[in-house]
């Protein structure tokens, strides 16, 4: 089964892009997560990465035993059979966050920004099931989705220039973890214990594309038993 007329871009001598769709949204990540299973499934030769985004694939090959052309040519005749009923069924994931105060420094700016108390705020995140489009930015991050309509809220102007790991940040409608300590623009309302990328274990990612995060509101005394 064709799915769509993807758009197929030479990203320098040693990856081709494969462009799905330009939005964000559940029909398209499940091209893309069938696509990235297949591209698996059937190793492609001289492909040694496959990285999937909200809309595309990333696919990096070595030029001295394949061609970009001659990836398109098999990324086409993968699409054609591109069965989506192998998408596995998706992992629930609890993701403990202490709100406010020194683990959410923005939380009250966007409760302002919004018209609503801190508390609804910390209602309306915890009210809905996440699924996570795609991990990127760094190892470990996800990207999940999508916010309540009442929540979609724009990027800090001004970038921190540290942000400490495990923190709960909102960017326009889509929500996330920094795994680890790094610069970042999102607006962070609470915090979570739980490690979200750990290089000594496998996977060393705690969640991974296609995962259903729901996340629950705890106090600081609780975090110490979410510690992992």
């Amino acid at each position: 089964m064709l799915y769509t007329n993807p758009e197929y871009r030479i990203m320098g001598d040693r990856a081709l892009l494969v462009e799905l769709g330009d939005h964000i949204g559940m029909d398209l990540h499940r091209k893309v997560s069938a696509l990235f299973l297949a591209l698996n499934d059937a190793p492609l030769e001289g492909v040694v990465e496959i990285i999937p985004a909200y809309g595309s694939l990333l696919i990096i090959f070595d030029p001295l035993r394949t061609r970009p052309s001659l990836v398109q040519e098999q990324v086409r005749a993968i699409l054609k059979t591109l069965d989506p009923s192998r998408i596995p069924e998706a992992r629930t994931l609890e993701i403990p966050v202490v709100y406010g105060g020194e683990y959410g420094p923005d939380l009250d700016w966007v409760a302002g920004y919004h018209g609503i108390t801190p508390e609804e705020v910390v209602r309306l995140h915890t009210s809905v099931v996440y699924h996570v489009y795609m991990i990127g930015f760094m190892p470990g991050f996800p990207y999940m989705g999508e916010l309540p309509k009442a929540l979609v809220t724009p990027r800090k102007e001004t970038p921190r220039t540290a942000v400490p790991q495990g923190s709960v940040a909102l960017a326009q409608a889509q929500t996330g973890i920094y795994p680890s300590r790094s610069p970042g623009g999102w607006q962070i309302i609470g915090r979570t214990p739980r490690r979200l990328f750990d290089a000594s274990r496998w996977p060393p990612a705690l969640l991974q594309m296609g995962d259903q995060v729901r996340f629950i509101a705890v106090t600081e005394e609780e975090m110490e038993g979410w510690e992992e």
